[in-house]
This record gives C-alpha cells, structure tokens and sequence, in this order.
C-alpha cells in the first residue's frame, strides 16, 4: 500500500499538527479578528452619527435599569440632576493620550430619584502616584450632556481603596463603585462632554479607522491553507516514483539502465564506422559502496600520475 508511509510516528505527528493548526486557523483565531472588525465598524457608526445627532434625555434612550449594549453606547444624552460630591471616586492607572492620568468619577442624582455615574475627565498625576488638586463639580442642579458607556470590567474584581485621601477603583464600573460608597447606580456610566459644568479633561473619543483585525483575519485564513497545502505537497513527492534515494531503487526501475551483456545487435557482428552503428553496451548504475570503491581508485591512480 503506497500510502503506508504515513502511519510512521513522525508523519501521523505532522499531519495531526496541520489539522490543529488550520482548525484553530478557520473556527477560531479568523472568526474572532472577524468579531473585533466588526465591532469596530459599529462603534465607528455609532461615534459618527452622534455627531450629527441631538442630544436626547438619557431615560428615552436608556430606560432606567438597562444596561448600554451596541446600539446605545456613544449616544450622546442629555441629563439633568446634581453630584454626589461625597461618593467621588478616582479611577487609577489610566492611560489618555499617550500619558499617565487618573479620571474622576462622581456619581449624579437625576431628578427621577435614580442615580448614574459620570465620567468628568482626566487629570495628570503628581510624583508618579498622587491626585493633583482639580476643580470640584458644581453644586445644586444642572443639565449636563454626556455620552453612554458600558462598564469596564477589571478581570481580578477588586473593590475600592484608599490611597492619599482618595477613594479609588481599578475600573470605571457602576457596580463596583456602588458597592463600595453605598449609593445605588444604574448600569454602565457617561463620560462627559466638552464644555459640559464639572468637565475637567474631557476623555478623547476613538480614532474613527477600521483597525487591522479584517486584514488578521485574512492572514489567518491564509496560513491555515498554507498549512494544509505544505503536508500535501510533502505527501505528493513521497508517492512520486522517483521520490525515494537512486541508490534504493532496483535497477530495472532506473530508466535506461539494462544487463551489461544486453546489445541492440549481435556482438559477433562487424562493426564498421560509417555504415553501421555500432551496438551501445548500457552500463548499470553503481551502488553506494561502488561508487565510494570508484571513487577511491581515481584518487589513488591520480596521485600516482602525480607521483611520477
């Protein structure tokens, strides 16, 4: 059976490698930079059409309890209430524009008795891990504008610390900040606009591009063939006739190569140049050992010429 070969221990393990490989390639590593480039286009969308759309009362876009998924984060939303200066909350170890910063969070009570919280913006930090002094939100009610977020989520869930006088979180999340000063807030939070009362450093929107996860994901695909094409190929010039060492072959498989004694005409005949051919004696191949021998013997008859 000429497909024997691939039951050896070395062919079965490279076989069995491509088929993960190219599995992992086509079922997840594509699929999910195809997840990533799709999210992005719709954050994109939602980023430029609240350019052009007006601010709306954030329980017409997000009814009290609801949490913002893809079809209401960036909304742009309008708010009125007052801060809860007593639960301000500092987000640490952020990175805006490049630079180290710090965001405030401070809860704001709208006029429906419900509570959100709010991103006002950034400030630098002071030798390396202090607050800087800012400006405190406003008190007493104001109408604000905002955009919707979803909560961050911090893989280890660690609740709120005190550093420096400060109350901090390791992640902008409703939940967690509830939990740790006590006031009750609806999911998700809104970063403040520019211009908006209480805004420090108004959070950057996203580069509005497409990223590279479309162009990952081709590149996935591409390996995942390639890989399935390399074992095939392997496969294929291990069943070519030719494809195993001249030196193991039999000589009757050696094209062109007979009997010493085999003639295309009797040997007795005349041989006369000019108006016969003369018979051509094919000569067999030699095995490794001959041929090393051979080899050998030119030397030795090389070095005797030289010799002499």
């Amino acid at each position: 059976m000429r497909l024997k070969f691939l039951l050896r221990p070395g062919w079965l393990g490279a076989i069995a490698l491509v088929v993960v490989f190219a599995g992992l390639c086509f079922t997840t590593l594509a699929p999910w930079q195809f997840g990533r480039s799709e999210e992005t286009e719709i954050r994109n969308r939602a980023i430029a059409e609240s350019f052009h759309a007006a601010p709306k009362p954030i329980n017409e876009v997000l009814p009290a309890g609801r949490a913002p998924d893809v079809r209401t984060e960036w909304s742009q939303v309008l708010l009125t209430g007052e801060y809860l200066h007593s639960a301000e909350t500092l987000a640490w170890q952020r990175t805006v524009l490049g630079e180290p910063a710090f965001e405030v969070i401070t809860p704001f009570r709208l006029d429906d008795g419900t509570t959100v919280l709010v991103d006002r913006g950034f400030v630098r930090p002071v030798d390396g891990t202090r607050a800087p002094d800012y400006a405190a939100a406003p008190s007493g009610k104001v109408t604000i504008t905002a955009r919707i977020r979803a909560d961050e989520t911090d893989s280890k869930q660690r609740p709120l610390f005190d550093h420096d006088g400060h109350r901090w979180t390791y992640a902008v999340n409703a939940g967690t900040v509830s939990a740790g000063t006590g006031v009750p807030l609806r999911p998700g939070y809104l970063a403040l606009a520019e211009g908006q009362p209480g805004v420090l450093g108004a959070l950057p929107l996203p580069r509005l591009e497409a990223g590279p996860y479309f162009s990952y994901a081709l590149q996935w695909i591409a390996f995942g063939l390639m890989a399935i094409i390399t074992i095939g190929y392997l496969i294929y010039t291990e069943l070519r006739p030719d494809a195993a060492p001249a030196w193991r072959r039999p000589a009757s498989d050696e094209p062109g190569t007979e009997d010493d004694t085999s003639e295309t005409e009797d040997s007795d005949a005349p041989r006369y140049a000019g108006n016969a051919k003369s018979p051509r004696k094919r000569r067999r191949k030699l095995s490794v050992a001959e041929a090393i021998a051979e080899e050998e013997r030119r030397e030795a008859e090389s070095l005797n010429r030289t010799d002499r």
